[in-house]
């Protein structure tokens, strides 16, 4: 008698396996600005204190196949307001500044002044010695009553800013919105927010102290939702309150990085080497790292 068999049905199930990124991902805002064009964290980090918006900003994030791997540094105080300015009226105001705060940057308050984006150790902690801030003010270019330096640093005597309710003409041209923009003339990207403020700014936390201290910089709308005074502040901590936003700058952009593009694009011309594998060759030499498209592009404006 043959034996027989028979075949069960079963059925068949099928299941999808969500990808997990190794890495969260990162949004960037490209700023272009003067000769470097550099790149920000879009939206900001936050809400939470200045430091550990700062952790936030180290850490490794995913941003595209061209570029994979990113982390940011802290911000200069002109390029926070740089990244502000962009499409303010329809997401940094109603977004951050009604209901919360910017953190621009950390300033010193010193007897005499303000010092903004001030220098660090090796180790990245600022440097709040006044002789050592002061030998940073002598090397830096005194203009119009304040002084500015390299990588945003600069310093404001009291004497060149008022504080408590101003209008914006008269904060604009003072020495402290020109030092938080670190600019010679007339801070032009604070006043692109006047038109969103019908009663001017207010300016404190800027008083004088017996010894420097360090505090965060800040924009904020008064009045809470649709704020129609813009609050400029210097009273913050680093760890003060848990509901500021940062933008971070990506590592490898920025100011310092348009002197490097400056200096590569000019050896590079000087030795005539213009071919795409002459050029990486050149960047080689001049061990830059991360800056290779931006210097492409500077080269092709040319």
């Amino acid at each position: 008698m043959p034996f027989f068999s028979r075949k069960l049905m079963t059925e068949t199930k099928y299941s999808i396996r969500k990808a997990t990124p190794l890495l969260p991902v990162g949004d960037l805002l490209e700023v272009s600005y003067e000769n470097a064009v550099f790149d920000v964290s879009y939206p900001a980090f936050g809400p939470n204190t200045y430091i550990r918006n700062l952790t936030e900003m180290q850490k490794t994030y995913f941003h595209s196949l061209e570029r994979p791997s990113i982390s940011f540094r802290e911000p200069t105080t002109s390029e926070s307001i740089l990244a502000a300015v962009c499409d303010f009226g329809n997401v940094v105001k109603p977004q951050i500044l009604d209901p919360r705060w910017l953190q621009l940057g950390r300033i010193i308050k010193t007897p005499k002044g303000i010092y903004a984006n001030p220098p660090k150790d090796e180790k990245g902690d600022v440097l709040i010695d006044e002789y050592v801030l002061n030998t940073f003010r002598d090397k830096a270019k005194k203009v119009n009553g304040i002084y500015l330096g390299d990588n945003g640093f600069g310093f404001a005597p009291y004497e060149t800013f008022n504080q408590e309710v101003r209008e914006f003409d008269e904060f604009v041209e003072g020495g402290l919105a020109r030092l938080l923009e670190h600019t010679e003339g007339r801070a032009e990207n604070l006043g692109k927010m006047f038109k969103f403020y019908s009663r001017g700014v207010n300016v404190f936390g800027f008083d004088k102290v017996d010894e420097p201290i360090v505090r965060v910089a800040s924009l904020e709308s008064y009045g809470g939702c649709d704020g129609d005074m813009l609050t400029v502040g210097g009273h913050y901590s680093s760890d003060d309150g848990d509901d500021g936003f940062a933008f971070g700058v990506s590592s490898g952009t920025g100011e310092a990085s348009a002197k490097k593009i400056l200096s590569a694009k000019k050896q590079i011309k000087n030795s005539e080497l213009y071919s795409p594998r002459q050029i990486s060759s050149a960047l080689k030499l001049l061990k830059i790292n991360g800056l290779e498209d931006q210097i492409l592009k500077a080269l092709r404006k040319d």
